[in-house]
């Protein structure tokens, strides 16, 4: 068998000389022999598949470690792991997109103040929570304001006291004006003090590492609502009869969904469908989703812990906001609907309608 020098392999699998060293010292493409006397690397012919695999796998931009993984498995395993991979970074690549969305709407703006709009809107809101039928205590807190709307599910031994600091944090938004073109640095603000807050009243937490919170917020600008959100908590916009979940649980499940490896229906029965990968607390990835959204008068929105997506049904949810309804009458009807189901945890829920404003 003639080997292939490490010049010659590289040309034929398109890896440069230095990208070959690396991998060999990773243990990723080992050469089929090294000469005692000159240290060249040599490779065999056959190893040129294996190399073609690792520099497409690059030019995905898959991590070394994982591109490991998926060398070392059969065919059938090795696609179904691209395909798992692919699909996390289309998710990402999405979330990347939104926030570069948001960047250029604000950068575009001419008033730095704000923008005109064609109407003066406002928001009429309404609030509440309950503990369910099985926890004895109630570790959500929410708060509806003319200008904020919050959601905070509390996890852990210090959990009611961590959902309680992050929405207190976010309090200050209530009052004053806030520019549009500085709006995200305002939101990122907020989220920061939300984040001391938390670590603030869990450090004298015994185990502090097991208390924390989600925190979905939206804040109110005269004829936009935006959104900061880190957890699994939702926002569900209800326009011209239909329902749209606006936000992305940040779970470990959801992102099994985003890799292909569950299903939506197998992901709602999932035993760990609770295991969040964000939230506010020690340790915690507390990276927020930031997103902007235009009004329109007759919107409805609904801001809800899990309490209330992970035993009613979307269309149930649907059918209770397309009542008509005050937004009295339909926090009071979800939070029912999950008691009726079986009340397994704390339920919280915000509605919020868009309408014309009037001083």
């Amino acid at each position: 068998m003639e080997l292939l020098t490490i010049g010659a392999f590289a040309k034929a699998s398109r890896l440069s000389p230095k990208a070959l060293r690396l991998y060999d010292e990773l243990g990723l493409l080992t050469p089929a022999r090294v000469d005692q006397v000159t240290g060249y690397r040599l490779y065999a012919p056959e190893q040129l598949d294996q190399a073609r695999l690792v520099a497409w796998l690059r030019r995905l931009g898959m991590p070394l470690a994982r591109i490991r993984q998926v060398c070392a498995l059969e065919a059938g395993p090795a696609a179904e792991e691209i395909r798992a991979f692919w699909a996390r970074a289309e998710a990402e690549t999405a979330a990347r997109r939104d926030l570069a969305a948001f960047l250029v709407d604000h950068l575009s703006r001419k008033d730095p103040v704000m923008s005109p709009i064609s109407e003066p809107l406002g928001i009429r809101y309404a609030a509440l929570s309950d503990p369910g039928l099985v926890r004895t205590s109630n570790q959500d807190t929410v708060y509806a304001g003319s200008r904020l709307l919050a959601v905070a599910d509390g996890y852990g031994s210090g959990g009611a006291p961590a959902s309680a600091a992050a929405v207190e944090a976010l309090r200050p938004l209530e009052d004053g004006s806030v520019p549009a073109a500085g709006l995200l640095n305002v939101l990122e603000d907020a989220v920061d003090r939300a984040r001391q807050a938390v670590q603030g009243v869990s450090g004298a937490d015994p185990a502090p590492e097991d208390a924390g919170t989600t925190l979905t917020a939206m804040l109110w600008t005269g004829s936009q609502l935006a959104l900061v959100h880190i957890g699994d908590s939702r926002v569900h916009l209800l326009r011209d009869g239909e329902l749209f979940q606006i936000t992305h649980d940040h779970t470990v499940v959801q992102s099994m969904v985003d890799e292909g490896r569950l299903s939506p229906e197998e992901a709602a029965s999932h035993p760990q469908r609770s295991l969040l990968i964000r939230a506010l607390g020690r340790g915690a990835d507390s990276t927020p989703d930031l997103r902007l959204h235009d009004a329109r008068r007759g919107d409805r929105y609904l801001l809800c812990s899990d309490g209330l997506s992970t035993v009613v049904p979307a269309e149930e949810i649907r059918r209770v906001l397309s009542g008509g309804g005050e937004p009295e009458q339909a926090v009071r009807e979800l939070v029912a609907l999950a008691n009726g189901s079986g009340g397994p945890d704390n339920v919280s829920c915000v509605v919020a309608d868009v309408l014309e404003y009037r001083p």
